[in-house]
Formats: structure tokens, sequence, C-alpha cells
């Protein structure tokens, strides 16, 4: 194959209602992680196609691997509204087991964030002056995730004088606190 005979090379846009979940899929994605997928797509829109075969029986377009980011148009009039409908796909050519095995080959090729990653970009967020609830909505972070990163990383570790309060701030927050004057103390 050459470059530019890849399946991405021939993303379509297509509608919705062209496009069906196949019948094998093992992957499950969390409510959370649904919820921070939706909000990726509305942020960043859609920046990968819905990988996809041609049923001719069915006449539909089968996914092999994007069920969710299709679950998120199909269930969010947003960014169905976006798109006017259309889902970037790309379709292979496959018979039923290889497209099965593309299907695993693709969720687990993913991969996982690893902890001590994750809680460095989150250190990094909050020393760059995001707050704790900022950085829980663009990572879809639950509050406790939140304070277990900031432990690994030795976040708390600044604090470790300071009496505790729920929400703690980073040291850029601190900071700007600090040199904060308010407007009538003048």
């Amino acid at each position: 194959m050459t470059t530019l005979n890849q399946p991405v090379s021939r993303v379509q846009w297509v509608p919705i209602d062209q496009v069906e979940a196949n019948a094998y899929n093992p992957n499950i994605v969390a409510p959370n992680e649904l919820r921070l997928l939706y909000h990726s797509i509305k942020e960043d829109g859609y920046t990968q196609p819905i990988v996809t075969i041609w049923d001719p029986d069915t006449k539909t377009y089968v996914i092999v691997d994007g069920f969710h980011r299709y679950l998120v148009m199909k269930y969010h009039a947003d960014i169905r509204d976006r798109t006017g409908g259309l889902l970037p796909i790309v379709v292979l050519d496959k018979p039923m087991n290889e497209r099965m095995a593309s299907t695993v080959r693709h969720n687990r090729a993913r991969g996982k964030h690893q902890v001590t990653g994750m809680a460095t970009i989150v250190f990094h967020m909050l020393d760059n002056g995001w707050t704790d609830e900022r950085v829980c909505a663009e990572l879809g972070l639950e509050a406790d995730e939140l304070l277990r990163l900031k432990y690994v990383t030795g976040f708390a570790k600044l604090f470790e004088d300071v009496e505790y309060r729920h929400a703690w701030e980073s040291k850029r927050q601190i900071i700007l606190k600090r040199d904060y004057v308010e407007p009538d103390a003048h």
C-alpha cells in the first residue's frame, strides 16, 4: 500500500442513519469516559473517522471501530447539527474474522494512561493556573481522582505545612492570591 492508498486518505462524510453498530464489539466505555468523549468532540470536533465496512445486504456501513464516537453523534443533537448529521468514516474491505480481529486490535492498541504521566499533566495544568474544577471538567476526572494524582506527583508535599482545605491551590494560584490587591484597598 502506498501512503495515498491508506484508508485515512479516503475519509467520507455519510449520513449517520447509514451507519450501524456491529454485533460483536467487546469494548464498553464507562459513563464518565463517554461524557469526556462528548466533551472532546464538542471542543475539538471529530479528529478520527469511524472505521467501517460496507454491508451490501443491509446497504449500511457497519462499524469496526469508533462505536462510541458514533453514539455521541447519535445521542447529541448539538454534535449532529455541527456536521449536518454526517459522520466521518473510512471503509475497509475485510471478511468477518478479519473485521473482528481489527475491532479488537483497535480497542487494545489504545492503551491506558499511566498514573505518573497523568499526574504530571495535572501538576502542570494546576501550576499553569487552571483550577481543580477546570482540570476535572477538561480531563473527565472526579475530585478524588484529582486528589490522588496530586499526591502521586508530590503536589501534596507543597502543602505539608498548610492547613488542609478541600480545594488545594497550585503554587501559581497562591502567588496570584498573595499578590492580588483589592480595588478598594488603596
